[in-house]
This record gives C-alpha cells, structure tokens and sequence, in this order.
C-alpha cells in the first residue's frame, strides 16, 4: 500500500512539474531596484539634477515586461510612469535649489509584483543671497517702518529674520519667498537694518524625545536555499555542468514557496521544492549564478560564482604581406595564442577558414596560401577543438591594383620663360600612388596621391623649348614595381619679342596714288593676331592672325588722308601683348601734279614778265612824247626831182601820244591806272593827188580807263567808222 501511494505521488508531482514548465514563459523575478542621482547626491544651486530608477529583472525569455513606476520625495508622490520596455525611469529636476533636498525612494510593480528601491538623500546647498528695501531712509522717532525682505529665485518653507545693529529685531515664518515686516525705531543716531532668510528642510528639523522602549522578539521565517554546482573544483571549457537549487524548509500547506534559478539576467528555471539545470561551461559565458527563494514578501537568495578555465584562447587571423596586390601570393595564418594542454594537444586543435576560399589551400594546420585575384574578399577562421568552436574577426582582403604605366603631359599651355604644371597620371592602380618627376637621370621631386580627386602635378621653368623633352615621370604603389613615362612631349610657346613695323616704299619717298605696305613681323610662336593702328583712329586699321610671325597691310592707292603715325600690336598664346615703334608716314604729291603746278607757275611768271616789259616799255614812250598827239595831214615839202623820184607812194605817218584824261567807273574794277593813250594816224597824201580830200587828225585811241570783259568783242583796229570827217 505504501509503495502505491509513493507511485502515485510521484505521477502527479511529474504531471505538475511538466505543466509548470510550459507555462514558464509567464514566470520573471525583480532581482533589485536602483535609485541614483545624475551628476551627484550632492550638488549646487542651479544643477540640473536627473533621478534615475532602475528595475533589475529576470525573465525566462528576456522579454521586455510592462513595468509602473513611481518616484515619491519622502511620502510625496511625484511622479509616475507605465513603460514596456527596459529603459530606466529618468526625472528630472531642473535648476536645483535648496528646497529639493530630501529623502527619494521608487517602486515599480509588474503585473501586481512590487518592489521598492533604498531611500536615498539629495543635499542641494547654496542660497541666494536677500535683498531688503525700505520705504524711508529718513524717519522721525517712533515713525513706523516697513521693510521688504526677499529670496530670489528661491522655493519651499521660508523664516526671515530682520536685524537692527546686528540684534535680531524679527523672526517670522512666511507663505513665500518674501515677508514685509513693520517696525518703530525709537534709538536716535545712524541705525542699520538688515534681514536673512532660512528654508525648511530635513536637517533643520526638530525632533522630539524618544518615546518609551517596548521589546519584540523576530522570529525567522524560512532559511535561504541551497545551491549547488557540480563539478566544484576546476572547470574547463566544454565540461557539463549541473546546478541545483533546493528548498530545505517546511513551511505550512498555506504557504508556497517559489523558487528561481537565474544565470546572469537569464532565467535558467522555476520550481517550488528543487530545481536541476545542466549546461556546457563556456568562457564567455557570465560565472555567477542565484537561486532565490520567494514566500509571500519575504526574498531570501544564494549566489555562487565559478570560473571556467579557456579549452584554447580564440584565433587571431592574420596575413602577409599586409598588403597584396593583385596576381601576387597572400598568406593567411590562423592561430589560438594559447590552449589548455593538460585537456587537449595540438593536434586536436583544427583550424578552418569559413567561408571556404577556392584560391587558398591549407599547407599546414592554420595556414592557408595562394594567389590572390583583383576581387575583395572576407573571411574568418574558425578553431575547434572537443566539440568547442571559436571564431576570430572577420578579416578583409582588398588586393591591390598594380599602378599603370603614366602619361605625362603638361596641365595647360608651356610657356618658355614661365612656370609649367607637369602632370602625371596613371590610368589605374591602388591608392596610395608615389609620382616622381625625372629630368634626364635626375629624381627632383615625388609626391604621393592618395585620392582619385587628387593630382600629381610638378612646377618647373625652362629657358630652351627642346629642354622640355628631358623630362619624364616614375609612378609607383608597390615597392617592387615602378612605372616610368615616355618623355614629355608638348608644344612650347615663346612668348613674342622684337616687334618691328616696316614701310616700302621708304617714308620719304612716299606718294599719291602708290601702293603702301606696312609690314609686322615679330619673334615667337604662332599664331599671332597682329593689329596695326592709325593713330586718331579707334579702332585697327588692319587685323590679322598669322601662321608666319608677320603680317602686310597693304594700302592700293594712297591719299592724304593715309599720312599721319602708325604703330602695330602683336599677341600670341602666351598673351603677352607688345606693341612696335611708331612709323611717320606723310603722303607727297603725285608727279604729274607737280608737274602741272610747275607749268601754271611758269606760265604765270612768263604772263607777268610779258606784262612788265610792256609796261616798262609804255611807261618809257610816255616820257618822250607830248602829253597829246593827232595824226596830221602835212603839205608837202618841196624837195627836189631827186628826192621825189625816191618817195614812196605811201602817205608818211606820224604817230603821236595823246593823253586824254578819264573818269574812273566806280562799278568797275580797272585793269589799268593812269591816263587813256590815243594813237592818231596822220597821212601825207602822195603829191599831186587830185580829189584827195584833207581829213583832220584822224584819232585811234586806247582807252586805258576799262579793259572789256571776258566775251566781248574787242574793237577792229583797221576800222575807221570811227574816224572824224575829213576837214578841208
């Protein structure tokens, strides 16, 4: 019959212990509540101080559980908060003053389990300091007086207290933070007031007598359990360990007992009577474990810590070289730095690389080679030994791109006599990239590019175009493989010199209706824009570029308007700008019209010797001659047969001058001064002519007085319309 029931028992308990552990996700424990002050407990006037509550609690699946908080200032609720995750509660309390100094506690309850910190003292210290007013600084004796104390900025339980030559006049308690009080002074003199206010906190207060004593006897309610670890001497990594947690008390059917083994922040079981966990010991994992007893509010615990002895230390990864470029071999060594020799040997200890990596092979236990490709890689070595498996950290592979052969060349235009920017560049390669710059055989200087935005680029100045040909560039990012250039080969630029403007024909030679060409030539490299100015003029007269260094302008017929200074500007693609000396040009006459000017001054000069000659001729007559003479008829002469034989038959004439004044016409300018000249011919009839009629003096005269305009006809000489009637 007892073995029945024994049996039977054991079936429930089994039954119980079962249903317990399917619902154990629902079971947790609150190992602690902590209390703390952010920056300090004690601080000044003015901090901003933060209460932190936290609320250690383990769970058997480590879930955050929804958890209420309260905070209370002595028996003061101040403040609460429901939260489901496992942040700590944070109060604040800005800009401390003397009247947050009190006593805080915090409790938390989940899901109707309690649990209260420790209370623990915030001290603020430092007051400001009072300000007193008073309404009158000049009183008569037993005037009344009202004085203003107050504390700035300053809460809580105030007393002020006022004094009068350093004695205390007043004491009164106030509602805030300043109090008014109403005096008489009755001592005459000089009297200084002053006042002070004090806070209400816990070390001011005043305590009263100690009551009677009454004794109580404590009873113990139950033991703490009993925890025990198996194996309790030294233990390895790998070894299983069992852990058990009992509790040894009787206590009434009335009370249960709960029971919790914990292993760090992990609830490893529950139970009421014993708990039995076995594990695998490993180094990482935490070495204290609890078994807590829970009856009612009363919770007793037992810890015990045991310390767990490394199988092997974890593997370190490394490679050489530390840097490999692409195509070159690479070595991995994974290695335990130490291992427990007394468990395993070394042959036990294997180490693998994870992921597998088809270009390494193992050569030995923990060595890995081969030759690397241009793909980046990561890996990370495993090493296990009696079912214990450790990882290192992950290493990365990056091989490196061996530099490409550089092209030199020259970052914007070379310019002889100026400073050139030599660059050198390689098309690929892993940074960082050594440049160096070369000149014939001699290094002159390197530098080191590390990012794709960077330049390698060198100064120098040349004197000589060909010397830009003996530079060339080294690029190098492996110390066993440099990489070398071509010679620099770029055009150079000279800038302009010796600008002259010549003229042909000569300057002095220069004439209407020529051909003008004025030529620019200058030193340097093409193309030059030649420009060539008519001073006066704004604009060129002539632009032109040119492939040659020179430039004609060219003039096809020259003019007066073309004479005057001329100068030419010459500017290439080193942008200098030079300007030549300037050039006179004056244009002459054309021959033909010096030769026509020369003839009208010949004739001109011949026309006036013409008109002095014959005015010097008239003007000698004048002076032989009467002032008036007629052409007259003279009888005959007797002469002998002789002389008559030998008289021509023409009739003798004589001419005579005769002078007749005349008037000046006023609307006409003279061509002549001076007196009218009348020739009068006179004829001597041939003797004995009959019927020969006698005339008078016939006169032919010249006025001198107007000389007819051009287009007139002049008067016919030989015409005797005019003459007078002859006179008997």
């Amino acid at each position: 019959m007892g073995l029945l029931l024994l049996f039977t028992s054991a079936l429930l308990s089994s039954y119980f212990h079962r249903g317990d552990m399917a619902d154990m996700s629902q079971f947790f424990t609150i190992r602690d509540v902590i209390l703390s002050f952010e920056p300090s407990a004690n601080v000044t006037r003015g901090t901003n101080v933060t209460v932190r509550c936290k609320a250690v609690v383990s769970s058997y699946k480590q879930e955050p559980l929804t958890c209420q908080y309260t905070l209370y200032e002595g028996n003061t609720q101040v403040y609460n908060m429901t939260s489901s995750t496992s942040e700590d509660l944070l109060y604040l309390l800005p800009n401390t003053r003397v009247s947050n100094t009190g006593k805080y506690m915090c409790k938390i309850n989940i899901k109707g389990k309690e649990s209260r910190s420790e209370s623990k003292k915030l001290t603020v210290t430092g007051l400001s300091k009072p300000e007193l007013h008073i309404n009158k600084d000049v009183v008569n004796e037993e005037d009344e007086v009202t004085a203003r104390c107050t504390a700035p900025s300053e809460t809580g339980s105030f007393y002020f207290r006022f004094y009068r030559d350093s004695e205390v006049i007043l004491e009164e308690q106030g509602s805030s933070n300043h109090y008014e009080a109403k005096f008489r002074l009755r001592k005459t003199g000089n009297t200084t007031i002053q006042c002070e206010y004090g806070v209400a906190i816990l070390s001011l207060t005043i305590w009263s007598n100690k009551s009677n004593t009454v004794n109580i006897s404590v009873k113990e309610l139950f033991s703490p359990p009993v925890l025990d670890i198996d194996p309790q001497l030294k233990i390895y990594e790998g070894d299983t360990i069992r852990i058990t947690c009992t509790n040894r008390n009787s206590l009434d059917s009335s009370e249960k007992a709960n029971l919790y083994l914990s292993h760090g922040d992990k609830l490893l079981n529950r139970g009421e009577t014993e708990i039995n966990h076995s594990m695998v010991a490993l180094a990482k994992d935490p070495r204290e474990f609890e078994c807590r007893q829970e009856v009612r509010k009363v919770v007793k615990v037992t810890t015990k810590t045991i310390s767990v002895t490394e199988l092997f230390s974890a593997p370190i990864l490394t490679m050489s070289p530390a840097e490999v470029f692409e195509k070159e071999y690479l070595t991995l060594t994974c290695k335990s730095a130490s291992y427990a020799s007394e468990r395993i040997h070394g042959g036990e200890l294997t180490y693998t690389l994870e992921p597998s990596n088809r270009l390494l092979s193992s050569r030995k236990p923990g060595v890995f080679s081969g030759m690397v490709g241009s793909d980046s890689f990561s890996c990370t070595c495993a090493a296990q030994a009696k079912g214990i498996v450790k990882h290192s950290e992950t290493l990365t592979v990056h091989p490196k791109v061996s530099v490409s052969t550089p092209e030199i060349s020259v970052k914007g235009q070379a310019v002889l006599g100026r400073p050139i920017n030599i660059r050198c560049q390689s098309a690929s390669g892993s940074f960082p990239i050594s440049y160096t710059l070369i000149k014939e055989k001699d290094l002159l200087r390197t530098t080191t590019v590390k990012l794709p935005t960077e330049e390698a680029v060198f100064t120098v100045i040349i004197t000589r175009p060909e010397e830009l040909k003996t530079y060339t560039c080294q690029a190098k990012n492996n110390p066993n493989n440099a990489k070398a250039s071509e010679r620099l080969n770029a055009a150079v630029i000279e800038p302009l010199s010796d600008l002259t403007l010549t003229v042909k024909p000569k300057a002095s030679d220069i004439l209407e209706e020529e051909v003008l060409m004025l030529t620019c030539i200058a030193k340097g490299t093409p193309p030059v824009t030649f420009n060539v100015y008519h001073i006066g003029k704004e604009e060129p007269v002539h632009t032109y570029i040119s492939e040659q260094n020179y430039t004609n302008y060219v003039v096809p017929k020259l003019s007066k308007k073309h004479s005057g200074k001329y100068y030419c500007e010459a500017v290439n693609n080193a942008k200098n700008i030079i300007r030549s000396e300037k050039v006179t040009i004056e244009v002459r006459l054309a021959l033909w019209k010096k030769a026509l000017i020369g003839g009208i001054c010949l004739l001109v000069v011949s026309v006036l010797v013409v008109i002095c000659v014959v005015y010097f001729k008239s003007k000698k007559v004048r002076a032989l001659r009467p002032a008036v003479s007629v052409w007259s008829e003279r009888p005959p002469e007797p002469v002998n047969d002789e002389e008559s034989s030998v008289v021509s038959s023409e009739p003798d004439v004589e001419y005579t001058e005769v002078v007749h004044p005349q008037p000046v016409d006023a609307t006409r300018v003279p061509l002549r001064k001076g007196t009218d000249t009348v020739y009068s011919e006179l004829k001597n009839p041939l003797h004995g002519a009959a019927g020969h009629h006698d005339y008078g003096s016939v006169e032919y005269a010249e006025l001198n007085g107007e000389q007819p305009e051009v287009g007139h006809h002049l008067p016919d000489i030989n015409s005797y319309q005019d003459l007078p009637e002859p006179v008997d």
